[in-house]
């Protein structure tokens, strides 16, 4: 069943319009240049993959629209301030928030957006729903602390990888589900493995994905050193791919013609099929 499919299932049209209104109506509650800068990120749009998996984990008919919002919130907050952690220039054929109003305008969006997702909740006056939301928040900032000291290490194991996806991307899947189903752990532990095959998929485009699709530049976690399973498979395979993922000299290591690449675009069809 492809996303187009699923974008039929009745009652997700409307809610998913909803939820534009009310993600707008949050970035826009305190007018000024975070707002600007929210506002921004909030127009680049997005799959809105968090908001979608809160409509499908809950009853027909009981969509939480503060959930679907809250976690989309997060979501654009992390965009921004990993931007601007990575310096990287563009977000979805965009130029990145704080390479077009600066670093301190694009960090305080960043904490705005998050506010603003906290706010979302808290008015429903759920406070098991802010604790989840606020634990899924936890886990991003310690996966960002992970991927921070696993940066320029070659030797990353696949263990060590797949907790920091885990972490960065699962967690929030994770919240979504339970969000969506009032706190089913079932539906919980599927958000957290699609969260891990989802950022798999990510990492695979990176490296042989076309910007014009990924909506980034195509190469970005090698030249960062940041060792993704793709990169981590290569790096055992070819010295270049693993000196250059260490720190070393970029040119000449990549994916294309690689021993792996079969494999490891059979994987991104295995794990997620999709091309952004």
């Amino acid at each position: 069943m492809s996303l187009a499919t699923i974008r039929e299932t009745p009652g997700l049209d409307a809610y998913l319009e909803s939820l534009e209104v009310r993600l707008a109506e949050a970035v826009d509650s305190y007018p000024g240049r975070v707002a600007e800068v929210g506002g921004e990120a909030l127009a680049a749009g997005g799959k809105r993959l968090r908001p979608l998996l809160v409509f499908l984990a809950s009853r027909p008919g009981e969509a939480p629209l503060a959930a679907g919002a809250a976690v989309e919130l997060v979501h654009m907050a992390t965009l921004v301030h990993d931007d601007l952690i990575d310096q990287a220039r563009y977000r979805r054929g965009r130029e990145a928030a704080w390479a077009s109003h600066g670093p301190d305008a694009a960090r305080a969006a960043g904490d705005y957006l998050f506010a603003r997702a906290f706010a979302e909740l808290a008015a429903t006056g759920d406070r098991a729903a802010v604790q989840c939301l606020a634990g899924a928040t936890l886990a991003l900032a310690r996966g960002e602390a992970l991927q921070r000291a696993q940066t320029h290490d070659p030797d990353t194991s696949v263990e060590d990888y797949l907790a920091r996806c885990g972490l960065k991307t699962g967690k929030l899947f994770e919240a979504a589900c339970l969000l969506g189903s009032g706190g089913d752990r079932g539906l919980g532990e599927f958000g957290l493995a699609l969260g891990i095959a989802f950022q798999i998929a990510d990492d695979i485009l990176d490296c042989s994905g076309e910007t014009i699709e990924t909506g980034k530049i195509a190469g970005t976690d090698l030249r960062e050193g940041t060792p993704t399973l793709p990169l981590i498979l290569a790096a055992r395979e070819d010295e270049t791919v693993r000196r250059a993922l260490a720190g070393g000299p970029p040119p000449g290591a990549c994916l294309d013609g690689h021993l792996c690449r079969d494999e490891l675009e059979a994987l991104t069809d295995a794990v997620v099929d999709r091309e952004s």
